[in-house]
């Protein structure tokens, strides 16, 4: 997936109605209305909407009161479309025609879990790509042919477009896009704060969580991570880090897939990349030594991974995302 441009957040808007789900309400809130400046955070101007001043009925049996109806949309520069039952039915005309409007002024919109069902049912993902939980995605691509289905995705981001798949997974998708809007150092200290990793594996995962360390007879492809993530730097290949574990090649390589759901090769080419990313993003170091320091090789070689995986150069990447004595 292509890098995009950073992001801008600053008026974060979430609407609800009748039969939203509170557990990814809570995680859209958690996100971004907590004020963290505490920790020389940045806060924004969180609020609720709905259509009508009558309490919305959540999933779980209580209401919701907001103050702001849907043209509160017009002052946002990010939406959130969170779960519910209210997302098995198109979304009304004047939520559509808002979400449309605030889309076309550059607005981004993003959709948790089967809130991706409300953004489709607008035509704004026509011709782009989605996930969304995957109890949902036979369903979802039945519905909304017109959209590149990604069932196994942790979330996809098409720049102004997002969605993600469980709720979990929103929380992945929304430290992403602190990510995009502040850099890597935000990123992480909310996640601290959330007390969740800011990295986990997965298909379409943009970044992938470095395991903790575990007994390693309890849990060998854990303890194969481990030994990788402290040699990153070394060349090494599968027959590497099944020999770290004391397995022939083969069993290993079925063991990690079965594990972690992707191969060993390719989860140890995106720790490097996302290792290549940060260091980019927080040090001054040369192309060159973080290419070493992370196993990628020559800079050349990084190059040719970063063309490759995100659609970019390092040297661009770093123009676009460092934080390098700059403020929160």
């Amino acid at each position: 997936m292509p890098i995009e441009a950073p992001l801008t957040i600053s008026n974060v808007v979430v609407p609800i109605a009748d039969g939203i789900a509170p557990f990814e309400l809570g995680v859209a809130c958690e996100l971004f209305a907590m004020d963290r400046s505490d920790d020389g955070l940045p806060v924004y101007d969180f609020a609720l909407c709905s259509q009508t001043d009558v309490p919305v009925k959540t999933t779980a049996g209580y209401t919701v009161r907001t103050e702001h109806r849907l043209d509160r949309l017009k002052q946002a520069d990010v939406i959130v479309l969170v779960a519910g039952s209210w997302a098995g039915s198109p979304p009304t005309a004047e939520l559509a025609s808002g979400l449309i409007e605030a889309h076309g002024r550059g607005c981004h919109i993003m959709a948790v879990c089967r809130g991706a069902f409300v953004l489709a049912a607008t035509g704004l993902l026509d011709g782009k790509a989605a996930t969304t939980h995957w109890r949902w995605t036979a369903e979802f691509a039945r519905r909304f042919p017109a959209i590149e289905v990604r069932p196994r995705a942790l979330y996809v981001d098409n720049g102004d477009l997002s969605t993600s798949g469980g709720t979990s997974a929103g929380i992945d998708l929304g430290l992403y896009l602190l990510r995009r809007a502040h850099g890597s150092a935000v990123s992480a200290a909310v996640a601290r704060r959330m007390v969740v990793p800011l990295h986990r594996g997965g298909d379409q995962a943009q970044y992938v969580e470095p395991p903790a360390p575990r007994a390693r007879d309890a849990d060998p492809v854990s303890h194969a991570q481990q030994w990788a993530l402290e040699h990153i730097g070394e060349p090494m290949g599968v027959d590497d880090l099944a020999r770290a574990i004391h397995l022939a090649p083969r069993t290993f390589a079925r063991l990690f897939t079965e594990a972690v759901g992707t191969t060993p090769a390719r989860w140890l080419a995106d720790q490097r990349i996302a290792l290549a990313r940060e260091l980019l993003e927080t040090t001054p170091d040369t192309v060159s030594h973080i290419a070493r320091v992370t196993g990628l090789g020559s800079a050349d070689s990084m190059q040719q991974h970063f063309r490759r995986v995100l659609g970019t150069t390092p040297s661009r990447y770093r123009q676009t995302f460092s934080r390098v004595d700059r403020r929160f």
